[in-house]
């Protein structure tokens, strides 16, 4: 049983939470300004930039599934100081970095400090009172701070190049360093005696999660793979930069919207039927932007395409912490999360180079059902369980 005295029930640990997860998933927002400035701005190939991304992430990846099943016994705010301060020193890094195999390096770093950070903030965001309407607040700042940052930093990276976005980048996680330091919340003890098995030790975490977090990952290579070249679809097919920019200022726009209507929902649509509909609805909007001809279809597709995510994986995050009341699967978010998107850029940037823009599309039909056949066994497992 949960402890409320948590601090992350008052708005100086919600606030602290909200900005760790905007600097922690901030490749959620970045990733076709990311994508775009490395191949516009430091002539790298698809798949070279892709593979960037791709280090970062997994980098991120290998710290959540490090941390998480430690997460009890970690500091959590002295690693989110220490991971976003790494972050932002790896991307000072970057920003001054001349070589490609040194920026490569740098990536793999950031991401590993940045996921470490992550880690712990999802985990103790699931020991709240209410995990779903905590994450659902962590969605909508970070769709706040997706207005600002998409708005503003295609202009300026265009006016400073490409070290203007790792400056940018490494300020967001300096930002995140010191709101840790003076509000991150305390971590509570949420798992009674009664509640752990043998000897005092929690016991194994349901096979509905490990579905459940597989089909998180699928939505997450799907939003990676194609969101990493939204901004690249567009200028190859010759919309003007403004043009470009206004589709990403409404995506940020779109995203204020799936968090709050998520807590909205939260009794009334079952979290079982909605992470069915998520992958989905998910690839249908990416075959829209894949294929689509016409600048109102690429820009209404592309406006809601990471609303999609954000709404599925504000009720995965809720279903999930039913499951799992000690926090340690949704310590390891970030992996679910990353292990899908950190092959999402060099596997898009693959396609892309070998077969065009149009088969971001099919794979994202053919990766949806996987994650419907995984979100499907969580589901039956989940009522099984509940039933009992």
């Amino acid at each position: 049983m949960r402890n409320h005295d948590s601090s992350s029930e008052n708005w100086r640990g919600r606030t602290a939470l909200m900005v760790a997860h905007c600097a922690g998933m901030v490749d959620l927002v970045a990733l076709p300004v990311w994508i775009g400035a490395l191949i516009a701005r430091y002539h790298l190939q698809p798949q070279q930039a892709g593979m960037l991304l791709t280090l970062f992430l997994l980098g991120a990846v290998g710290a959540s599934l490090f941390c998480a099943p430690r997460f009890q016994r970690l500091p959590t705010r002295l690693v989110a100081v220490g991971g976003f301060a790494g972050a932002a020193l790896a991307f000072l890094g970057v920003a001054a970095s001349t070589g490609y195999a040194q920026m490569a390096g740098l990536h793999l770093l950031a991401g590993v400090a940045a996921g470490s950070a992550l880690s712990v903030t999802h985990g103790t965001a699931g020991l709240s009172i209410n995990p779903h309407r905590m994450f659902a607040l962590c969605g909508m700042a970070l769709g706040v701070f997706a207005i600002g940052f998409l708005g503003a930093m295609p202009g300026i990276v265009a006016d400073n190049g490409g070290s203007a976005l790792f400056v940018a980048l490494a300020i967001v996680m300096l930002v995140a360093t010191a709101v840790s330091a003076l509000l991150f919340p305390h971590r509570t003890v949420v798992v009674q005696a009664d509640e752990r098995g043998p000897r005092g030790t929690l016991p194994p975490i349901s096979s509905a999660v490990w579905f459940a977090a597989f089909g998180i990952g699928c939505m997450g290579l799907v939003q990676a793979m194609m969101f990493s070249f939204l901004e690249r679809i567009g200028a190859d097919r010759g919309y003007s930069a403004s043009a470009v920019t206004g589709v990403l200022i409404a995506l940020g726009v779109v995203n204020l919207f799936p968090a709050p209507l998520a807590a909205l929902l939260e009794k009334r649509w079952p979290a079982r039927h909605v992470v069915l509909a998520g992958p989905v609805v998910q690839a249908a909007v990416a075959l829209t932007i894949a294929h689509s001809t016409s600048y109102a279809g690429y820009a209404a597709a592309g406006a809601v395409f990471a609303a999609v995510m954000i709404f599925t994986h504000t009720f995965a995050f809720g279903l999930i912490a039913q499951l799992d009341p000690a926090g340690r699967a949704l310590s390891a978010t970030p992996a679910m999360l990353m292990i899908g998107a950190a092959i999402g850029p060099i596997l898009g940037g693959t396609l892309v180079q070998q077969a065009g823009y149009g088969s971001l599309g099919v794979a994202a039909v053919l990766i949806a059902t996987i994650a419907v056949l995984c979100f499907a066994r969580a589901g039956h497992r989940y009522t099984l369980r509940s039933t009992q």
